[in-house]
């Protein structure tokens, strides 16, 4: 595979690389011990819907509500 871009950076004084022209705002990055470092684009999207689990915890704490299982009230007095 060829390189699409190749050029040299440094990293500044606060151990920062910047990249040219990236086209994703988030990167996941893997350091390896032999000193290569990959970054693999990431975009942070907006669930569809909630998951099941949190639903099921969900419906436990009402549950738990309605039964009067709770904790103690929190006083907020002070705040």
């Amino acid at each position: 595979m060829d390189a699409i871009k190749d050029y040299t950076v440094h990293i500044d004084s606060k151990k920062r690389v910047t990249l040219r022209g990236a086209l994703y705002q988030y990167y996941n990055v893997k350091e390896y011990e032999n000193g290569c470092i990959m970054l693999e684009p990431r975009e942070l999207t907006v669930p569809e819907s909630i998951s099941a689990k949190t639903l099921k915890d969900m419906d436990r704490a009402i549950e738990n509500f309605k039964m009067g299982t709770v904790s103690p009230a929190i006083d907020l007095s002070d705040f």
